[in-house]
Parts: C-alpha cells; structure tokens; sequence
C-alpha cells in the first residue's frame, strides 16, 4: 500500500536506532521518500509517519528529514487518513487502530480515537477532501465511513 504513495519501507535492524525517526525508540521514521520501522515498531506509527509525507506538500516532501512539521489542521488530517488507512490492512482496521492511538497517547478534545473520529473531525475530513487526498463516497456526508483514500499525495 505504501508504494501506491510512492514511499519505500525499510526495515532497520531490530535493537538499532531507527533513522528519521522524530520519536526514537521504535518509533517509525521518515527520511524523503523512505518510512524506516523495524519488526517492533507500531503499525499506527507507521501509518501516521506514511499519512505525513501524504499529507505535506511538495517542497516539505523534498527535504524531509525526521520532522514532518505541519500545522494543526494537517495533523488532524493526518490522524483522520491513519484510521482510513488502517481500514486496508488485513488485521488492522479502525478499531484496532483507535485502541492503538489511545494507548499511545494521542490526544483529543474527546477523550478518545474513536470519539474525535466519529465526533469530531469534520475539519480534517474536509481538509482531506480539498486536497483530493480523500472522495465522498455516496451516503450521509458526515459519515466517516462514507469516505476513501484517493491513493494521491498533496501537491500544494
């Protein structure tokens, strides 16, 4: 799935220090178009990392190096694209992955992934939107699950 982004995944050494990686520990990292993990690392942090690159436009893509950077709106698309994402991966998904991002610590006004997900993120789902990052499929709008990755990565 990565590579439909044009990112290659390298898998570093287990007990290495993971190059790019904003993090440390086996947190993934991203160096331009390489996602860095090893065996141990999480899947939604590989995700989030791989949801950065798609999310940043161009020029940033170009110098990456360790720090996606980005504003807070493209932060919350990024989460917004991880649990889309997850959806794809045989046994991953959303669920697992809300668990995931609250076990790890992320934070939202809602208490939870899931809430923020469900609740919440109308603005990062319409960011994700305007950059064709994402489509509507047919269905309520508001419905996160009406929602799918374009395969496409921010220009702009």
């Amino acid at each position: 799935m990565l590579g439909r982004f044009g990112l290659t995944l390298i898998i570093t050494p287990d007990q290495q220090a993971i190059p790019g990686s904003y993090w440390g520990d086996q947190e993934a990292g991203l160096i331009g178009s390489k996602l860095m993990a090893r065996g141990d690392t999480p899947v939604h942090s590989i995700l989030h990392e791989a949801c950065h690159f798609i999310c940043m436009d161009t020029k940033r893509r170009e110098a990456l190096d360790t720090d996606a950077s980005g504003d807070y709106d493209e932060e919350n698309a990024v989460c917004y694209l991880q649990i889309l994402l997850s959806d794809l991966l045989p046994g991953v998904g959303r669920e697992k992955m809300f668990h995931d991002m609250d076990a790890w610590g992320y934070s939202f006004r809602l208490g939870s992934a899931r809430l923020w997900f469900e609740q919440d993120a109308e603005d990062a789902r319409q960011w994700l939107l305007h950059q064709g990052l994402v489509r509507q499929l047919s269905g309520p709008p508001e419905t996160p699950a009406t929602c799918v990755p374009t395969y496409l990565v921010r220009t702009q």
